[in-house]
């Protein structure tokens, strides 16, 4: 999940207007009306005005915290960090919305509105995290938290309210806090710029084919790029869009090196064209600002201060311990897997040495030499609406969840189609579902918290979308999904269940607001189900004909499921391993491309593959804090993830145990941030995470 942080304002507070409330008419700001407590009114909003929502917000959050700063009452829970927490409801109510736009409905006048909020919008909230007489007031609770006789949650909602504040300068100097906040003004607008470049170089960079250049694509993807040239005034031609969910079925399939080499080179070359767009000199103006930001704070680096009171790690020397546990393992495999690849080239052709536009076409002619499975064949039994009703029914025997499709709900595109979730006669919330590609919308795969839950003012339920970029099926024919791209549905819905399972008090607290390397396991988790026979006998049926998919298709998945793991883990891992080294560096004066080769050559890097993310295009590090020295937590989470449904496997129930279940919804699931995640986890499974069963699944040695 990419954490987007747009209005970083408290969105949970977005449904339940105050006495005082604003009551300006900007649909982004107005109270949410309707049923179901309230929903986002997008069939009213104009991007005009974002600017003035913006503004009139962030005056009317500042009023409520100079208000609560200035109480003369003795600072008590109630009266300072529970007060909090009813701040910023109409900066909340425009946050929903704007993410919404950004990320999915984005034009040239959206991100000119973007690029002249960001800076104003950090400036807005150093002021209130550094405002001094409210941290006076929030200090004082802390201070006597032990003796307060608070509850368990509400020790965690102080604690961590407290930390956020230092951590954001609250402790410091006039002149400190000044830089600090010019700082992160910058950072703000680097973030800004260097997100709307990647989506500009993946909107604009298309390839378009002919007939004669389709050797080897199957038949719908065939279909969905000669959709995407229709849709972009090429009737005739075929699209190969620079997103992932098509440039990697093609680099699988495409019998053409030739254009294999162009299209990889077009999706990992994004942001690092030495043109307008290129993102190079962003990273390292970033690093510098990231690096002074920390030695202000009292900390030796950024990736110490990202970790520190607000990751499961605690220190960049745990995450990276981790890591270098694995990675040996890892690179290991790649060079087996390579070898094999090796082999077929060369009694195919002469001359080809695997490059990393090869690694894709390769695997799956080893995939079908060794495991005679072609994920070809498995792609017209995943058709999206049935995996989409797949998700429903895992989520009905795991927690008695039941999604009921609603039409009395506007829509932010004619695409999205929305759910009303209850337990039994409980409701839970709604969740809406974006996931088709179009221009304007960023590529990958996310959930959004529109409306977090919370019962403190009276019970919210919560409001959450899964949104991806999957290319859509032609006029008439439903739209069929990768076994990745199905895999990255249920993860994503992972992380919309811990949204709506949360039943906490404070929204501070709620679903997937944790520790960046805890909030992943959950969608990690949820992957295992859809190899689960129950899944794919009831719901993976052929396009065409509605046959169930094949028992001994079945078979060879699950056989298969540990092959090109190298690859898999490689490329995250190496990832995650640049984005620690890059942190601790000095930032004196890195280039980014050149630390990305230096570094990846010290590892052994094998030359057949490269990172997932390379650093111009590291959207997860430069387009905000949150994941910067912390994209480690997918490897962490997936040694979590591992762990847990090793939990139900060894259960007499299997992946559906209700006695496993219950534990995880009533000790990660509906718990959010209100417990510390290590007791949370040892809670549910009884010890702390081995990551012997990472290594397992992933086919690796346990030593």
């Amino acid at each position: 999940m990419r954490r987007r942080t747009f209005l970083a304002a408290s969105v949970a507070a977005a449904a339940w207007p105050r006495a005082g409330a604003s009551q300006i008419t900007n649909s982004l700001l107005t109270p949410w009306t309707g049923p179901y407590g309230g929903v986002p009114p997008f069939d009213r909003v104009k991007v005009a005005e974002f600017v003035p929502a913006a503004e009139a917000a962030m005056a009317e959050e500042w009023q409520e915290v100079e208000t609560l700063a200035a109480d003369t009452a003795p600072p008590t829970f109630d009266n300072t960090i529970a007060a909090l927490e009813a701040t910023g409801s109409a900066a909340g109510r425009a946050a929903a919305i704007y993410s919404v736009w950004i990320g999915t409905l984005s034009t040239p006048e959206v991100r000119a509105a973007d690029r002249a909020l960001r800076p104003r919008l950090a400036g807005h909230l150093d002021r209130i995290k550094q405002h001094s007489a409210l941290f006076r007031r929030v200090d004082a609770v802390y201070q006597a938290r032990h003796a307060s006789r608070l509850t368990v949650e509400q020790m965690r909602l102080t604690e961590l309210r407290w930390s956020r504040m230092v951590q954001s300068g609250a402790q410091l100097e006039p002149p400190g806090k000044a830089r600090l906040a010019a700082i992160n003004a910058e950072l703000a607008g680097c973030y800004t710029i260097f997100a709307q470049n990647v989506l500009v170089e993946e909107n604009d960079h298309v390839l378009y084919l002919k007939e004669a250049d389709l050797s080897g694509l199957p038949t719908d993807l065939r279909a969905s790029a000669a959709t995407a040239a229709a849709a972009r005034r090429r009737p005739g031609d075929f699209a190969i869009l620079n997103i992932r969910s098509a440039v990697d079925p093609f680099l699988t399939s495409s019998d053409r090196r030739d254009l294999r080499e162009r299209v990889w080179r077009s999706f990992y070359g994004r942001g690092d064209n030495g043109d307008a767009r290129d993102n190079n000199g962003l990273i390292t103006r970033i690093l510098r600002l990231r690096a002074e930001r920390a030695k202000l704070l009292g900390y030796a680096t950024h990736a110490h201060w990202n970790l520190d009171k607000s990751s499961m790690a605690g220190t960049p020397q745990a995450a990276l311990d981790l890591m270098l546990r694995v990675w040996p393992s890892a690179i290991a495999r790649v060079h087996e897997e390579v070898a094999e690849m090796q082999a077929i080239a060369d009694r195919e052709t002469v001359g080809v040495q695997i490059a990393p536009w090869d690694y894709r076409y390769y695997a799956e002619k080893v995939r079908k030499a060794r495991y005679d499975l072609d994920l070809n064949e498995v792609k017209p039994y995943l058709q999206l609406d049935r995996m989409r009703e797949a998700l429903h029914w895992v989520a009905g025997r795991l927690y008695g969840l039941r999604f009921t499709q609603v039409f009395d709900v506007p829509t932010q595109h004619p695409s999205v189609t929305v759910y009303e979730v209850r337990r039994g006669a409980r409701p839970m919330g709604l969740w809406y579902f974006d996931t088709l590609a179009r221009p304007g919308k960023t590529s990958g795969a996310w959930m959004n918290t529109y409306r977090a839950q919370q019962t403190y003012g009276g019970r919210v339920t919560a409001i959450v979308s899964n949104n991806a970029s999957f290319v859509p099926g032609a006029p008439d024919q439903p739209t069929l999904i990768s076994w990745a791209d199905a895999t990255t549905l249920f993860h994503e819905f992972g992380h919309a269940l811990h949204g709506l399972n949360s039943e906490v008090t404070y929204p501070t607290l709620s679903g997937v607001r944790v520790f960046g390397d805890y909030v992943e396991f959950p969608g990690l988790l949820l992957e295992s189900w859809l190899l689960s026979p129950e899944v794919l006998k009831r719901f993976a049926r052929h396009h065409v004909t509605g046959a169930p998919l094949p028992d001994d298709l079945i078979a060879k998945i699950r056989r298969a499921s540990t092959f090109r793991q190298g690859f898999n883990v490689t490329e995250l891992l190496a990832s995650a391993l640049i984005d620690m080294k890059l942190h601790l560096a000095d930032a004196t004066d890195i280039d980014p491309k050149a630390f990305e080769r230096e570094e990846l050559a010290r590892l052994g890097m094998p030359k057949e593959l490269a990172m997932r993310h390379r650093l111009p295009h590291f959207q997860h590090l430069f387009t905000s804090d949150s994941q910067s020295a912390g994209y480690y937590s997918y490897i962490w989470s997936e040694v979590m993830s591992a762990d847990a449904a090793e939990a139900f496997v060894q259960a007499p129930g299997g992946l559906y145990d209700k006695g496993v279940a219950k534990r995880l919804y009533d000790h990660v699931m509906s718990v959010g941030n209100a417990v510390d995640p290590k007791a949370g986890y040892r809670a549910f499974r009884g010890r702390d995470p081995d990551v012997s069963a990472y290594l397992k699944s992933k086919g690796f040695p346990a030593t």
